[in-house]
């Protein structure tokens, strides 16, 4: 009997693991959801500057998934949680300090390099302009991306 409760204390345990590392603890899930306004979706500087990769979801009829980050050169890069190998996975990428990971393959990829390369593997860019105040993305740019979910 002690056996099936370390067990169960176990799975317990490495479920929580996972909730908190993939941020999906209570109902609070990796990706925020955003909607557009007049066609552009807006997204504030000061909640993506941190050097850290932020997670959206924009919903138009399906869910299109991706990602903000403002690399170490300064620049706040955009690309879809996808790529043009890997998408038919449906895993998207995972920060590592500088570099986005495949979490499909594991090729990895420098965050100044987003927005730059695309093709193969590499994060697909999603066009975006921004300010000192809001990064921009037009509703269109972010459907243009549907393909890939």
């Amino acid at each position: 009997m002690k056996i099936v409760k370390y067990i169960a204390v176990l799975v317990m345990l490495f479920v929580m693991a996972w909730a908190v590392e993939s941020k999906a603890f209570f109902g609070f899930g990796k990706y925020k959801s955003v909607a557009a306004e007049n066609g552009v979706v807006t997204i504030p500087v000061a909640d993506v500057s941190d050097g850290e990769a932020h997670y959206f979801s924009f919903d138009q009829g399906k869910e299109v998934k991706f990602f903000l980050l403002k690399s170490s050169d300064g620049v706040i890069r955009a690309a879809f949680d996808a790529c043009d190998v890997c998408y038919l996975e449906k895993k998207g990428y995972s920060q590592d300090g500088e570099f986005m990971v495949c979490n499909n393959c594991g090729m990895r990829f420098h965050s100044s390099r987003i927005n730059e390369v695309q093709g193969g593997c590499n994060p697909s860019p999603l066009t975006r302009t921004y300010d000192a105040d809001n990064v921009t993305i037009q509703a269109s740019d972010i459907a243009a991306g549907s393909g890939y979910f």
